[in-house]
């Protein structure tokens, strides 16, 4: 211990003695604060750097040809021109990455709020997770029902219905109070122009993508469309994707899922997505077919 970490030392010992705040020390450096931080209770608060949008976002100093990367970075969401200070993150990078992966983890660990539920009337069941940590935990409980939750989808959807329509909250709660509700809507309108009428849509706690082909078995619907929130990542937290499976039962192969993923705001549109949904749904009920032997029918017509 040098002779400045001795002083720093006492300083703070004998102010703990004296019953004052110690005065912050750096190692081997008096400390001096550049500015006077905020008085406490001032109500002041810094603004919410996650409202940056990662598009406009460029840092790097004296670039070559600026206006260009600024035009390939509105084209993307990708952490893309933070620039360095020496060989190191900027604070400003480092504090949005660090506020994205906590909107992340806050994303996977809340619930989606049963106000949501109720107010766009959806039918509430629940999988087999008593809670989110087991729901995390056990990925095999989030696919299946108990007898009363059966009785509550075979009630809700009937036997053998055309479509049935399920929003699950999957890894993302904030996905699905974000886009599902504008999402659903868009499929509902486009299927009625096909002239069916899905019925009413299940709400599904503690949902895993498997659990759609358990509602499949037990109601033989000829396509069930769900939508589930995606494991949120670095440049969304609200990230959805769609998963249509023709004939769903326990056991489908995953080849013969269609899935319609990054439905947020800054990828495909919830409403984008709704409209193409229900043509790839009144496709499926004309082929009898979804996944790669849709994918295999489709290019055979072009051909």
């Amino acid at each position: 211990m040098n002779e400045t970490e001795l002083r720093a030392l006492v300083e703070r010992m004998v102010a703990n003695l004296m019953g004052q705040a110690p005065t912050p020390q750096v190692k081997a450096a008096d400390y001096k604060p550049l500015e006077d931080a905020p008085a406490a209770g001032t109500g002041e608060s810094l603004p919410d750097i996650t409202e940056v949008d990662l598009r406009k976002l460029y840092l790097v100093e004296h670039p070559q040809n600026g206006p260009a990367f600024l035009d390939l970075k509105a084209k993307t969401p990708a952490r893309l021109g933070f620039g360095r200070a020496g060989a190191r993150y900027k604070t400003e990078t480092m504090l949005r990455m660090r506020a994205d992966h906590a909107a992340a983890q806050d994303s996977v660990f809340s619930l989606v709020d049963e106000n949501f539920v109720q107010r766009n009337r959806y039918v509430f069941v629940q999988t087999l997770c008593k809670d989110k940590d087991e729901y995390l935990t056990r990925p095999d409980k989030g696919r299946r029902f108990d007898e009363a939750n059966q009785d509550v989808i075979q009630k809700t959807l009937g036997q053998n219905p055309k479509v049935a329509l399920v929003v699950g909250d999957g890894l993302s709660s904030a996905a699905i109070e974000a886009n599902a509700a504008d999402c659903l809507e868009a499929i509902r309108a486009g299927l009625k122009t096909f002239g069916i009428d899905p019925g009413p849509a299940l709400f599904v706690k503690y949902c895993r993508v498997g659990a759609s082909d358990h509602i499949g078995e037990l109601t033989g619907a000829q396509v069930v469309c769900m939508l589930v929130g995606e494991r949120p990542g670095l440049v969304t937290a609200e990230s959805m994707s769609a998963y249509l499976t023709y004939a769903a039962r326990i056991g489908v192969p995953e080849s013969q899922r269609t899935v319609i993923s990054n439905i947020h705001r800054q990828g495909t549109t919830a409403v984008e997505a709704g409209a193409h949904i229900a043509e790839l749904i009144h496709t499926m009920l004309e082929k009898k077919a979804s996944g790669v032997a849709l994918a295999q029918m489709e290019r055979g017509r072009g051909a």
